[in-house]
């Protein structure tokens, strides 16, 4: 059964159903979803789900409010684009009326970009946001392109106009996640808080990408002894350990121009704040350690970052990648950047839907009695208008225009559908219209 309608203070509404939310937001890690939470304005389930799920959904949903955009989230249980695909899934089965996925969270990132007009340089926690997704672990196959709403949003945000605007608006919305985890931090000191702030540019460090995160010499451990080329094994404990706990050579560290007037303190938002970056995003499931590894795929398959769900959820649901760079894909990454990167994500995930979503809703209590008054979601496919429901009552309906029918119109039910409020086809006014189910 449906919540009631509530009207919360500041004027908002509950969602009365699991139709009326329009964007769900995908994360991989713990962290990311933290990052993700502290951005949502108003819980919708604060006290219970009161929305629920399909029989067999075994995600877990976290429902609230983002500016005027109702929203759920959901955490995967792991890295992977099998798992996210499944999730995925299940979540466009509770969800239907869902027409845009955003996967936020943390990716390597190719550290110089060619453009037209030259290289672009792109820092640790910058955001990258895709307009394809490559498969690398599968002969770089691309998939599909995204949906006329969605590319026309990325064309919008290629403009140094909605670069500013955007960036300005992430800006601020990470300054709201550093000021709330502050004062979580201050009010319960027991309880351990993500560092959102930023890890300084002393800390993003680039090393030229043929130099292997290793021992360094004289350190007695063999196998790094023996390590002088990009394809030659390092120990299992370079894995764990930093830079500075091996000894990695900084002679070999590329110098930055646009890092080096970074203020080098936690104060700082960055090298002038959050810079967001378009471009292809490479996923798979094995995780890129290697420098030369990086540039060649990315020469190859002109991939500017790597992250492992994109391409489990482009299959399922219309989705942008939006992911802050936690470190260069190569052997030297490490863990420090991840909750700033993942705020920087959340942050410009926030300001798009901010920017961009127009929410279209038809309340499941209300009488729909003339159809060329239902619209459809503003994210909606390329395809016809569609009204959906959420299992209670109505599945969704699509109409064709006629193509399917020899005259009439036909519609395409998704699913059982039961209850007595059904919409289908544009305002016929008088006369009777046929219909033909398939």
């Amino acid at each position: 059964m449906d919540a009631p309608l509530i009207q919360h203070p500041g004027g908002f509404t509950r969602p009365n159903g699991r139709s009326d939310f329009e964007v769900a937001i995908i994360c991989a890690l713990t962290l990311e979803f933290d990052a993700v939470c502290l951005l949502i304005d108003e819980f919708w389930d604060e006290y219970g789900d009161r929305y629920g799920k399909v029989q067999g959904d075994h995600n877990i949903y976290t429902t609230g409010r983002m500016g005027t955009c109702n929203v759920v989230v959901v955490q995967l249980p792991n890295m992977g684009k099998a798992l996210a695909a499944s999730a995925a899934a299940s979540l466009r089965s509770s969800y239907p009326q869902v027409s845009l996925a955003l996967l936020v969270g943390v990716c390597g990132a190719v550290p110089f970009i060619r453009h037209e007009s030259g290289m672009n340089a792109i820092s640790l926690g910058d955001v990258i946001i895709s307009n394809i997704v490559v498969q690398y672990d599968t002969a770089l196959d691309s998939l599909g392109r995204p949906n006329k709403m969605i590319r026309n949003i990325l064309a919008h945000l290629s403009g140094t106009i909605a670069h500013e605007q955007i960036e300005q608006r992430a800006n601020s919305f990470l300054e709201d996640i550093q000021r709330k985890t502050r004062k979580k931090a201050r009010g319960n000191r027991r309880r351990g808080y993500a560092d959102y702030q930023y890890p300084g540019a002393a800390n993003d460090r680039l090393f030229h990408s043929g130099y292997q995160h290793k021992h360094g010499s004289g350190s007695g451990c063999m196998i790094c002894e023996k390590c002088h080329g990009d394809k030659d094994p390092t120990c299992l404990e370079t894995l764990k350990l930093s830079c500075e706990e091996l000894g990695c050579d900084s002679s070999y560290l590329i110098q930055r121009e646009h890092l080096q007037s970074t203020p080098d303190d936690s104060d700082s938002d960055g090298p002038g704040g959050i810079y967001y970056h378009i471009g292809a995003i490479g996923s798979g499931d094995a995780v890129i350690r290697s420098g030369k590894h990086r540039d060649q795929i990315a020469a190859e398959a002109g991939v500017i970052a790597f992250e492992m769900e994109g391409a489990g959820v482009w299959d399922e649901l219309p989705c942008i990648v939006i992911k802050g760079v936690c470190d260069y894909a190569d052997s030297h990454k490490n863990k420090g950047w991840q909750n700033y990167a993942a705020a920087t994500a959340a942050s410009v995930a926030k300001a798009i839907m901010g920017r961009y979503i127009a929410t279209v809703r038809v309340s499941e209590s209300s009488q729909v009695s003339d159809p060329s008054r239902v619209s459809s979601p503003s994210w909606g496919s390329d395809s016809s208008p569609s009204l959906g429901a959420d299992g209670v009552g109505r599945q969704v309906i699509q109409w064709d225009g006629g193509k399917a029918g020899s005259g009439v119109g036909a519609v395409r039910f998704n699913g059982n559908v039961s209850g007595s409020k059904l919409v289908a086809g544009p305002y016929s006014s008088g006369g009777t219209m046929d219909f033909r189910f398939a």
